[in-house]
């Protein structure tokens, strides 16, 4: 397993890193996956025996239950790995069980490590923006649990380019503990994370963790222009992360077509394929892989160890390739004026 340093950290983190959203399947998370304990425990250490000792997990995720299962899958296992986890997503019907406050966050940290079964988080995440609650009170509550020992580094996920910028400059004014990792929704499908948060990541050293990398599925290597996403699936089932009317199928089954040739060349399936490319961008620190059996986890390993030729990238690059919006459609008219690290 390839490991990459978390850019503005000391923190080396395995190129793949397991997302446990299938581990339990209730209060919202039916259609994601429903594996138990046993199961767990079977992924973890295949995981392990392989190289990959991260695992991604939150708070929401089955409403804990994602947590308790995890903890009981690396029961004695601790010292081998790292666990992220995240917060911020409502935990039950009272107010002030969401949210970034300085309450939410030390309650609901104290109730992941619980859940957890251990006396520290390797990396958590803020799981969204949240507009309600100062962000200094956010990041100095996130200090305070940093410096308390409960919680080694920290992140933030799904934030705008204001958002993690404007987090950070408070961090760096006010001495505290700053994000430094950033994790985003990004694949083949769906690029936008290029025109503004990849060029915030590099230029303030930030690393990125990506979440669904096969846009929920649909680059895993199943649907292509003759076989496509049937009802009865995940995505036709509404439970996937990546909304559906966020994607183009005509452009999908364009870019599949391209992976199908790249896999054919390399002898590799189209999804590591997928997973690969997305290795080669700028900033990506770590890819969250899900799966819903042993086998899907077994395949998904198998995209490091290995890298696309420039070539292959390059026909990638163009089947994926979207219209920018305003203003980088504006920019990219002055490439005299852009760096090559930033685009």
């Amino acid at each position: 397993m390839e490991y990459r340093k978390l850019n503005g950290s000391g923190l080396f983190v395995p190129a793949l890193t397991l997302g446990t959203g299938t581990f339990g399947g209730s209060h919202g998370f039916e259609n994601w996956g429903h594996a138990g304990v046993e199961e767990a425990t079977r992924m973890v250490d295949m995981c392990l025996d392989a190289g990959l000792n991260m695992f991604d997990t939150a708070d929401i995720y089955s409403r804990g239950q994602s947590e308790e299962i995890l903890g009981k899958a690396i029961d004695g296992k601790r010292n081998r790995l790292l666990i992220s986890t995240k917060v911020t997503f409502p935990m039950g019907d009272d107010r002030n069980q969401e949210g970034s406050s300085r309450f939410h966050l030390i309650e609901a940290c104290e109730a992941s490590l619980r859940r957890l079964g251990t006396d520290h988080i390797d990396l958590y995440y803020i799981h969204g923006f949240d507009r309600n609650t100062p962000v200094e009170e956010t990041l100095r509550a996130l200090d305070d649990l940093v410096t308390s020992g409960k919680v080694r580094y920290i992140g933030c996920s799904n934030f705008s380019g204001w958002h993690l910028m404007k987090s950070l400059s408070v961090s760096e004014r006010r001495g505290w503990n700053r994000y430094v990792a950033h994790q985003v929704y990004y694949s083949l499908l769906n690029r936008d994370f290029e025109w503004e948060l990849r060029p915030l990541g590099v230029d303030q050293n930030v690393g990125t963790t990506v979440w669904s990398p096969l846009a929920a599925g649909r680059l895993a290597g199943r649907y292509h222009r003759h076989n496509p996403v049937p009802q009865d699936s995940r995505v036709g089932r509404g439970g996937a992360p990546v909304r559906d009317n966020v994607v183009s199928y005509d452009r999908l089954y364009d870019i599949v077509d391209v992976l199908e040739e790249i896999a054919a060349e390399t002898g590799k399936t189209v999804a590591q394929v997928a997973l690969n490319w997305l290795l080669q961008r700028p900033t990506i620190c770590s890819l969250i892989i899900g799966a819903s059996s042993e086998e899907q986890l077994r395949q998904n390993l198998g995209a490091v160890g290995w890298s696309l030729t420039a070539e292959q990238i390059k026909r990638l690059d163009e089947a994926s390739r979207t219209e920018k919006p305003y203003p980088y459609w504006h920019q990219d008219e002055r490439p005299e004026l852009s760096s090559q690290l930033y685009v």
